[in-house]
C-alpha cells in the first residue's frame, strides 16, 4: 500500500526564532496588531510505500530521527493518509 506521511517540522519552544520574530514584526507594522507570535517550521511530505498505516509512521518516524528532523532545535509531528492519488 501507498501512503503519504505529512511531517511537520517545528522549532522547539526554548530555542530563538529570528526568522518568526522579523515575520511577526512585518505583520505588524501592515496594521495586524492582534499577532501575538509567529514560529517558522518545515513542511514536508513523502509518499512511503508499506505493509499498514503503523509501519508507515514507523518509517516516517525513522526518516525523522536520522536526517529531516535536528532532535536538540527541533520537534515534528507526523501525519500518515493512505496515498489517495494510488
Amino acid at each position: 500500500m501507498e501512503f503519504v506521511a505529512k511531517v511537520y517540522v517545528t522549532l522547539k519552544e526554548a530555542v530563538n526564532d529570528p526568522q518568526g520574530l522579523t515575520v511577526l514584526q512585518g505583520l505588524k507594522r501592515l496594521g495586524f496588531e492582534n499577532i501575538l507570535s509567529v514560529r517558522i517550521g518545515k513542511y514536508l511530505e513523502l509518499k512511503i510505500e508499506a505493509e499498514n498505516i503503523e509501519r508507515a509512521n514507523d518509517e516516517a518516524a525513522k526518516m525523522c530521527s536520522e536526517l529531516l528532523v535536528n532532535p536538540v532545535i527541533e520537534s515534528a509531528t507526523i501525519e500518515i493518509i493512505p496515498d489517495p492519488s494510488a
